[in-house]
């Protein structure tokens, strides 16, 4: 893959990634912050932008979503689950609800 090939990439993923985000947050702003693992003023920006907003925040070079993955267990648990998948996830979900949220730096 060429270089402008993955910025374009990225630019999509940013782009949808930010509109389910908004998407999520004025559905039910208590479960987006879970899902999304992001804080309560993180949600309070997403909701409020605007489409013109929402799509030059997208332009960007850099992934505005980051893989929450940091826990190799909880990775394992989501990757490799076998018969069980409801389990599996359920086992991720509350590990990953004890983790911390994403902060406005």
């Amino acid at each position: 893959m060429k270089a402008n090939e993955m910025m374009t990439e990225i630019k999509e993923l940013n782009l949808t990634y930010l509109m389910l985000a908004q998407q999520m947050v004025r559905a039910d702003k208590d479960m987006a912050i879970f899902r999304l693992g992001i804080s309560k003023d993180i949600a309070d920006i997403l909701a409020g932008l605007t489409s013109g907003q929402i799509l030059k925040l997208s332009n960007s070079n850099m992934m505005l979503c980051r893989i929450r993955f940091d826990d190799t267990l909880i990775f394992g648990i989501l990757a490799n689950y076998s018969k069980e998948k409801t389990m599996a996830q359920s086992h991720a979900a509350i590990l990953l609800a004890g983790q911390s949220v994403e902060e406005i730096s």
